[in-house]
């Protein structure tokens, strides 16, 4: 079942707890929030959901493939309250921690929970001791590249202040951008950034104009931003994950936008 968001994209408590009113908590065994979603980097209200997993007595796992790189940065320390509560997290570290894709991690309070759920038995497996840690017990695949160790080298190259700089950075950039947005005449801004996603509307656009500068642009080496919808509009989405992107950058986006708008 399905909580609807707010209008910021956040699932609320209040909206778990009305839609297990309605649907009812039979077979109801776990509760995903998200700490950061695709579209408009959402947080959800990790604190009031994990209220609701712990009154159920039910899982509760945070879907932090984009969001999570922000655990490093100290100013996201009120948004993420709630995210110690969970059982489980996933993160993906090729999407905002600089390592190449496929780096993913799946991460469990309690692990020996998991490894009952996934361990796989059988005789061709009876040498492998079940005393050893062994990551095959803790996902239902037993075969996987060793994903993390990129991450692992950078980390031991750069040390975790370097990390902390960086997505600090890219935070910083992504609210000025948000700010500029508000001050420009020609663009509004729709959501006020949560993470490292902005979304904003050119205002007088139509869903082929936003396509055809988005097309244009990345043909000519310009820019790579494509369209999305919020809310049933047409509107451009940012995610700034790269600390050396500027703030001159993207207001060079917005610049060519408004000269694109003029023809």
């Amino acid at each position: 079942m399905l909580a609807p968001p707010d209008e910021r994209g956040r699932m609320t408590g209040d909206a778990v707890r009305a839609t297990l009113a309605e649907s009812g908590t039979d077979g109801v065994f776990a509760i995903v929030a998200s700490f950061g979603t695709t579209n408009s980097g959402a947080i959800d209200e990790l604190d009031a959901v994990a209220d609701v997993c712990t009154e159920l007595g039910a899982w509760m796992h945070v879907d932090a493939a984009y969001g999570g790189a922000a655990l490093c940065a100290p100013s996201t320390a009120e948004d993420r309250r709630g995210f110690e509560r969970a059982d489980s997290f996933g993160i993906d570290p090729h999407k905002w921690l600089f390592a190449p894709y496929d780096s993913a991690a799946l991460v469990y309070r309690a692990p020996e929970l998991a490894a009952a759920a996934h361990a796989q038995h059988g005789v061709y497996l009876d040498v492998v001791s079940r005393d050893d840690w062994n990551p095959a017990d803790f996902a239902f695949h037993l075969s996987r590249r060793a994903r993390g160790l990129p991450l692992w080298f950078s980390l031991a190259t750069h040390g975790t202040d370097a990390y902390t700089e960086a997505v600090e950075t890219t935070l910083t950039v992504t609210r000025r951008f948000a700010a500029e947005l508000d001050r420009r005449d020609g663009f509004t801004c729709l959501l006020d950034p949560q993470l490292s996603v902005v979304l904003f509307r050119v205002d007088g656009w139509d869903a082929d104009r936003y396509a055809a500068w988005s097309k244009s642009r990345a043909k000519a080496g310009v820019a790579l931003v494509v369209p999305t919808v919020w809310q049933g509009e047409p509107c451009y989405r940012t995610c700034v994950v790269n600390p050396l992107t500027t703030e001159a950058m993207l207001s060079s986006i917005l610049d060519d936008m408004t000269n694109f708008g003029a023809r």
